[in-house]
């Protein structure tokens, strides 16, 4: 998609759009588009008219530079930034990090991801599957690792994919009715997760979806949905509320499996000790 007059693609980046458009840029809209990059991350404490003064140059000329890179204005400008951190994308916090502004934060979002009653369904499935497979690529991968840890004290047959240097088909291809698969889904998501929950379903097993709100949009191949809030104060996602999940649905599941799940811990326990793998 394109821009009426500038011929770039709306969906491109602005500091893709810069250097795509700075040899039509005059001496003066260079200036700005400078100053523009400096201050990407703190854009919002800001008015137009500051921004071409900090660089500068007349707010016409700032005016011109916004419409030249396909934007009606400064708040189409911010509205494209906001954008790119709702996608994942890490941004600069201005100033020193309000810690507890953090803390305040990260108790709300714990709270949101282990309040819903789909927590007492993921829980109910992952305990009665015949086996539980638990999926997640790039910053899904230690979330998803973390769950398969916990589950497999309380209970067999829960596996981990992929594994470094393996794909999923083989994984997929044993599941049917009765089995369970986790599918852990944070933003910035690989482009073929939809494909993965969608041939997940169609093996009969019981699908759970857990990651972000923008993740909502694959809720429909999954039996649970567990949304789970990643974003913070800070410049980077927070995953202290996915890992707080995981310790619930964990928590949730040894409950349920009872005295097998004891019996299970106490023999793992066991081995470690004949092994002398731990502390």
């Amino acid at each position: 998609m394109s821009g009426p007059s500038t011929g770039l693609r709306t969906d491109e980046r602005i500091d893709a759009r810069i250097a795509r458009r700075r040899p039509e840029l005059t001496a003066q809209e260079r200036r700005a588009a400078e100053t523009l990059l400096a201050h990407l991350d703190d854009l919002a404490i800001y008015r137009a008219a500051e921004l071409a003064a900090l660089a500068g140059v007349s707010k016409a000329t700032m005016s011109r530079l916004f419409r030249s890179l396909g934007f009606t204005g400064f708040d189409e400008v911010r509205e494209h930034l906001r954008a790119l951190r709702s996608a994942g994308e890490p941004g600069r916090v201005p100033g020193p990090p309000d810690l507890a502004a953090h803390a305040e934060a990260e108790g709300a979002a714990v709270a949101a991801a282990i309040g819903p009653p789909a927590v007492a369904d993921a829980v109910a499935v992952l305990a009665g599957a015949r086996s539980v497979l638990v999926a997640g690529w790039r910053n899904s991968h230690p979330v998803a690792l973390h769950l398969r840890e916990q589950l497999v004290q309380a209970r067999p047959r829960v596996a981990l994919a992929p594994l470094p240097g393996q794909v999923v088909g083989e994984e997929l291809a044993d599941l049917g009715p009765g089995d369970a698969v986790v599918a852990v889904g944070f933003r910035r998501r690989p482009a073929g997760f939809a494909g993965f929950l969608t041939a997940a379903a169609a093996t009969g097993a019981d699908v759970v979806l857990l990651g972000d709100p923008t993740a909502a949009g694959h809720a429909g191949a999954a039996r649970v949905w567990l949304p789970c809030p990643v974003q913070g104060a800070l410049a980077y996602d927070s995953y202290a509320a996915a890992m707080s999940l995981v310790a619930v649905l964990a928590d949730g599941v040894l409950t349920r499996v009872g005295r097998a799940g004891r019996d299970r811990i106490a023999a793992i326990s066991a081995t470690y000790d004949q092994l002398a793998e731990v502390e």
